[in-house]
């Protein structure tokens, strides 16, 4: 039984025959790649939560502003650098 992956994969492929076909070792790369990209943004959440913490305990609402800006602008970042890595991987076969 194919999992919902392969099967979204090849109806991908389905709508665009000339797209090209992905491969088990780059999904393999891509895999290493969203494990790597999932544990940075843990890391960084876990160290962000951490100081929004603070600074909620201190009721400093301008640093609790600012540190949530930053939670939501270094995980779109993260997710930038994700997909440009996954990009890298895509494009070289």
């Amino acid at each position: 039984m194919k999992s919902a992956y392969e099967l979204a994969m090849e109806r991908l492929q389905e709508s665009d025959p000339d797209k090209q076909q992905v491969t088990d070792e780059m999904r393999k790369a891509l895999a290493a790649v969203d494990e790597k990209f999932d544990a940075k943004v843990a890391e960084r959440k876990i160290f962000l939560t951490q100081k929004l913490a603070t600074a909620t305990a201190n009721q400093d609402l301008q640093e609790v502003e600012l540190i949530q800006k930053q939670i939501s602008n270094e995980k779109a970042r993260l997710e930038e650098e994700r997909e440009t890595a996954k990009d890298k991987i895509r494009n070289v076969g």
